[in-house]
Parts: C-alpha cells; sequence; structure tokens
C-alpha cells in the first residue's frame, strides 16, 4: 500500500524529536539490536569452522571469501532498492519484506550439505539486512530533528552492534553446547520469529514525518540553521539523479560513499580473516567469540557517546579521526599474539569505527532533502555494503598473492589512512548550526 501524504493542515500532527515519539524510537532500537543478532549468527561460528563443518579446503582464501562477497554485492544492492521501495511502499512495509526473507536461514543453516549452501543463505541475509536494517535507520531519521541525527544514528549503530558482539558470544557457546548448526539454528529462528511479531504489532509507519518535514522546508517554516542542500538536483529526483549525486556529482557526498565503502574493508576482515587468524592462533570458539566481541562491544558501546559528540564538534573530525584509528588497530592486530593484546587492537579498531561510522550517515542525513532523505541514505549505504563484496574480493586475492592472511591486514590498514585523507581534503562541515545554508 502506498503511504499516504499528510496535507498543510495536519502538519502539526507529525511532531520531531526523540522525547514526542520515544515509544516508536525504543521500538526501532529493538528491531536494530534484532537485526544485529540476525547478523552476529553468521560472523563467528561458521567461518572458523569452515574447513572442518563445511568442507572449504584449507588455505582457499578465495573460496573463504566467496560468502562475504555474496553477502556484500546483494546486501548493497538491496539498500540501494530499499531507500527507493520506502518512498513508495512505505518504512514498514520495507521492515516486513526484510524479516520475511531471512526465516530461510537457520534451516539452511541446518541442513547445508557444502559450502554453497552457507553461500546462499548469506544471500538471504544480503536481502535481510538491507532491508531491515536500512529501515530502523531511515525510520528514527524521519522522526527525530536535525540536531540529533548524531545522537540517533549513534543509538542506532550502538544497538545494532550490541546485538552482533551478542550474537557472537553466544552462538559460541551454543555451537560448544548443542553443536554448530543445531545452535546456530536455534538461535535464528528464535530471533527471526520474535522479529517479524514486534514489527507487525507495534512498528509504526515513519514516512509522514519525512513527507511533513519536507513541506515545512517547502513552506519556509523550518526554525534554526538551514543544511547546505545540494543545488544541482530537482525536488522530486529521479533514481537516476541521486544515484548520481550521491556517487559523483556532489563532491562531499562522493567523499562520504567511498569512506563508507572502504571501511567495511575492516568488517570484511574482522568476519572472515580474523576468526581463522584467532583460531590459527590456538583460540578456543568461546575465546575467538570474545575476542570479536570486544570490538563488536567497543564498537557499539561508544557509538552511544560518539553519534552525540558529532552534534557537538561536527561530523567531519570524527569521521577523518576514527578511519585513522580504525587502520591503526588493524596493524596493531599484526604486533602481537597473545589474547590480551589481540583483544587491545581489537578494541583499538572497535573505537575507531564508532567514531566513522554513525557520523557517516549523519553527514549524508545532514545534507539530504527530506524529499529524497530515504533515497539517498539507501544508495549511501548501497556503496557503503558493496565494501564487504569489494573488500573481500580484495582481501581475497591479496591474501592469496601474498600467502598469508598478515598482508590482507596491511593493505586495509593503508586503504583506511588514505580514504579518511580524502574526507579531510575533500570536504566541509555538514551539520547545519556549524556550517549553515547563506
Amino acid at each position: 500500500m502506498r503511504a499516504s501524504q499528510p496535507g498543510h493542515e495536519s502538519l502539526a500532527a507529525y511532531r520531531h524529536g526523540i522525547r514526542a515519539n520515544l515509544a516508536q524510537f525504543v521500538h526501532q532500537l529493538i528491531q536494530v539490536f534484532l537485526v544485529g543478532l540476525t547478523l552476529g549468527m553468521l560472523r563467528t561460528v561458521v567461518p572458523a569452522l569452515a574447513e572442518s563443518e563445511f568442507g572449504v579446503p584449507k588455505g582457499s582464501f578465495l573460496l573463504l571469501m566467496a560468502f562475504v562477497v555474496a553477502f556484500g554485492f546483494v546486501k548493497g544492492t538491496l539498500n540501494f532498492v530499499a531507500g527507493r521501495l520506502s518512498e513508495r511502499l512505505g518504512r514498514k512495509t520495507v521492515l516486513l519484506l526484510g524479516w520475511a526473507s531471512a526465516v530461510p536461514i537457520p534451516f539452511i543453516i541446518l541442513y547445508a550439505p557444502s559450502w554453497n549452501w552457507i553461500v546462499a543463505a548469506t544471500v538471504l541475509l544480503g536481502v535481510n539486512q538491507g532491508f531491515t536494517w536500512s529501515m530502523t535507520q531511515t525510520a528514527k531519521l524521519d522522526i527525530t530533528r536535525a540536531d540529533q541525527r548524531g545522537f540517533t544514528m549513534g543509538l542506532n549503530e550502538f544497538s545494532g552492534y550490541v546485538g552482533v558482539a551478542v550474537a557472537g558470544i553466544v552462538t559460541g557457546y551454543l555451537a560448544t553446547a548443542l553443536g554448530p548448526r543445531q545452535g546456530l539454528f536455534v538461535f535464528g529462528a528464535i530471533v527471526i520469529v520474535l522479529a517479524i511479531v514486534l514489527t507487525a504489532l507495534w512498528v509504526r509507519e515513519t514516512l509522514e514525518w519525512a513527507r511533513a518535514e519536507g513541506a515545512r522546508h517547502a513552506a519556509g517554516a523550518i526554525k534554526g540553521s538551514m543544511p547546505r542542500f545540494p543545488e544541482n538536483i530537482s525536488d522530486r529526483p529521479t533514481t537516476w539523479e541521486v544515484f548520481a549525486l550521491m556517487s559523483w556529482r556532489d563532491r562531499r557526498m562522493f567523499a562520504f560513499s567511498q569512506a563508507g565503502l572502504v571501511e567495511k574493508f575492516v568488517d570484511a576482515l574482522i568476519w572472515v580473516f580474523f576468526p581463522v587468524f584467532l583460531y590459527q592462533q590456538g583460540l578456543s570458539l568461546a575465546g575467538i567469540g570474545w575476542v570479536v566481541g570486544v570490538y563488536g562491544f567497543v564498537w557499539g558501546g561508544s557509538q552511544f557517546l560518539t553519534g552525540k559528540l558529532s552534534d557537538h564538534i561536527g561530523r567531519q573530525k570524527p569521521i577523518v579521526w576514527g578511519m585513522w584509528i580504525c587502520g591503526a588497530g588493524v596493524a596493531l592486530t599484526l604486533l602481537g599474539s597473545s589474547v590480551w593484546w589481540l583483544s587491545f587492537a581489537a578494541a583499538v579498531t572497535g573505537f575507531g569505527m564508532a567514531l566513522l561510522y554513525p557520523n557517516l550517515s549523519a553527514a549524508v542525513a545532514d545534507i539530504a532533502h527530506p524529499n529524497w532523505r530515504g533515497s539517498a541514505i539507501g544508495i549511501y549505504r548501497f556503496w557503503r555494503d558493496l565494501g564487504y563484496g569489494i573488500g573481500a574480493l580484495l582481501l581475497g586475492a591479496v591474501a592469496h598473492f601474498g600467502g598469508s592472511l598478515a598482508s590482507g591486514f596491511w593493505f586495509v590498514a593503508v586503504a583506511m589512512f588514505l580514504s579518511g585523507l580524502i574526507v579531510q581534503l575533500v570536504c566541509d562541515e555538514t551539520h547545519p548550526r556549524l556550517n549553515p545554508a547563506p
């Protein structure tokens, strides 16, 4: 069903702000936590057991990365689709479609006879993540104020990546207690069914809030500083117009999109190479879950503060600092082998990610007009999550020709530094209070 357009007489009914929409804000935080749990269940146990449980030959870096490549390309594309669909069908409908796509995943894991089936499950996971995580983010931006975007994105990613970390730890123990397949099946089935029920019963449609905000902009009724919206785009742009603007026509959007793409190299590394690297160091599945969990908890927990920080000091500085600190953490991983050192390196990497991650999304939301903000976020997330696929391909190739996992770690560290440098040189501040439109 097409979401309705609010009339001018009803604009006052759509109040923006976290406090004014607290119940829906909390529901959306619960949703993104469940999205994180769904992603996390495939990030620790599956890569570590690729050889023993699913028959991936030892040293097959490219084959090992195949499921992350599939995830990245599918999720990136579905982010793009979700953004456009959400402006026609509404946010809640797309969220429900995302959860429906996840239903087969636990069954595939339980009965998978080969690694190809895990790749297929990851394709469905990409559909799920592209639809659900995009919508939890977009819905929160619909109902909150411009001066709360950093905090909103920080809370969103905090909730989601705490979910990823919790899933990594819990599935590690469940795999030990019930067996890898049975543990993942039980965990996944409970999470997905709960998410569908909560979405159907309690999540509200938020598209009307975005349309009301757009109508206020058109009427000149917005209070406070005006954002520096791109000028070379129409009021109701086509898909191609928004795509071109986000990808190359606007230098700020280009810089954010490339930074999002490159930072996903880190996530691809943590997802596949890190568990294998830790397994080679002799850590147990539970131990791997804890070290990977440190990365997730620091990333998730720190975003509670780093998003709010950008509401005060701006987006550009935290993004650049985050890119460089995150890259340094990746390099530190190779300089020691104890559990404590690896946990420290994971924490540094997670903190850098916390600085950059919510603030890239907040920066895009700052300068994307409400009329096409859903599409802009979807296209930014398209480029960002394409980084999973591109990063996985490059990591697999670098490790293959370099002959070790270590070369992949150094490649990612250098890429993060160069990408952060682009943001430093190309971008200006997007926060409307700190750099308002004339």
